[in-house]
């Protein structure tokens, strides 16, 4: 396998800590990202990656995506980490670097499997769920809260006819984490955005990591209300209910506490300090996922005559800190309270 070649869109935090181990264990593998700091930090001094019991320094082979066109090679794996509102154009841009027998996989946030296969060709794509968590604010240095045995990854084909290509990608990933090959991956998926809608958005709107998050009062029963909301979506679109983050079918088989369950999993798994994506991109004035994680459960609510409500409050906290009228701040609860009630 490692004489193959892998392409790695998009070296923000996850993306550079799978790039990292990957180059590790010697895989031939090509860094795009369209950060120029980044990129020439990477070069010039490598790539750091901090962990709670070690550090990680490797030297990467990275372009900046403005290089793209330099590279005169086709690719056999692409592993797609943009965020989720750039996987179109960034696999439409990638398209000819994959090779004709080649696999572009999604490991992102968000429902952008299909998206990827209207591009590339569903006899083209992987799908796949992520558990690890990780920070970059630095050109070259990445925070890794997630070490190796606690990330996972849920990979799965969107046709029949590809299921005997998902166990090409099982060692590749496994370099970073533990794997799991599911059968329903595009639940598997939803099932990752109904924790997502529940963690990200309303801890980061808080300003807080979401352990410290979870201290405050009404913050966990308002998450598991957005849960909820989510779960209900994904019920109405006809999803099975998944085990994800390394858990069984046995361990969510009590649905009374089901998205307890996988909340307190992902918890536990994250670390006590960890800063979400979306804090990340609050502390950084960026546009975030919200709008198609929260929003798109908000939104679908309402087309299904249910209650969105809940989903609809993070996504208007998010939205107002983006435009500069909110901070993250513990006091945007009672916000989200009011918009809820």
């Amino acid at each position: 396998m490692k004489d193959t070649k892998i392409a790695l869109l998009g070296t923000g935090a996850n993306g550079s800590c799978t790039a990292a181990d990957l180059t590790r264990t010697g895989h031939d593998v090509t860094l795009v990202d369209q950060w120029p700091e980044h990129v020439e930090a990477m070069r010039k001094s490598g790539l750091k990656v901090s962990m709670p019991s070690e550090e990680l320094l490797v030297n990467p082979n990275a372009y900046h995506l403005c290089d793209l066109c330099s590279l005169n090679e086709v690719f056999d794996y692409v592993f797609v980490m943009v965020k989720a509102y750039d996987t179109k154009w960034i696999c439409h841009l990638m398209e000819p670097y994959l090779a004709e027998d080649g696999l572009m996989v999604g490991i992102q946030n968000g429902m952008t499997a299909e998206e990827i296969a209207e591009i590339v060709g569903f006899d083209r794509t992987i799908a796949c769920v992520v558990e690890l968590s990780s920070e970059i604010f630095n050109p070259g240095f990445v925070q890794r809260n997630t070490p190796p045995e606690r990330t996972w990854f849920g990979i799965g084909s969107l046709t029949d006819d590809m299921k005997h290509r998902v166990a090409e990608i099982e060692p590749i990933l496994l370099e970073v984490g533990k794997v799991a090959i599911t059968e329903n991956i595009i639940a598997a998926k939803w099932m990752k955005l109904v924790i997502n809608t529940m963690s990200l958005g309303p801890a980061a709107m808080l300003g807080l990591p979401l352990q410290e998050a979870l201290k405050l009062e009404g913050v966990k029963e308002f998450a598991l209300k957005v849960g909820t909301e989510a779960l209900a979506v994904g019920q109405k679109r006809g999803y099975s209910i998944e085990p994800i983050f390394g858990l069984t079918k046995d361990d969510i088989k009590d649905t009374n506490r089901l998205l307890e369950t996988l909340f307190d999993k992902l918890v536990a798994d994250v670390g006590p300090a960890a800063r979400d994506c979306v804090l990340q991109d609050h502390l950084k004035g960026r546009y975030s996922e919200v709008d198609l994680i929260n929003g798109l459960v908000a939104e679908e609510s309402k087309e299904n005559g249910a209650s969105g409500i809940n989903n609809q409050a993070v996504t208007e906290i998010t939205n107002r800190i983006r435009r500069g009228e909110l901070e993250p701040d513990p006091a945007n609860m009672n916000i989200a309270i009011e918009l809820s009630s």
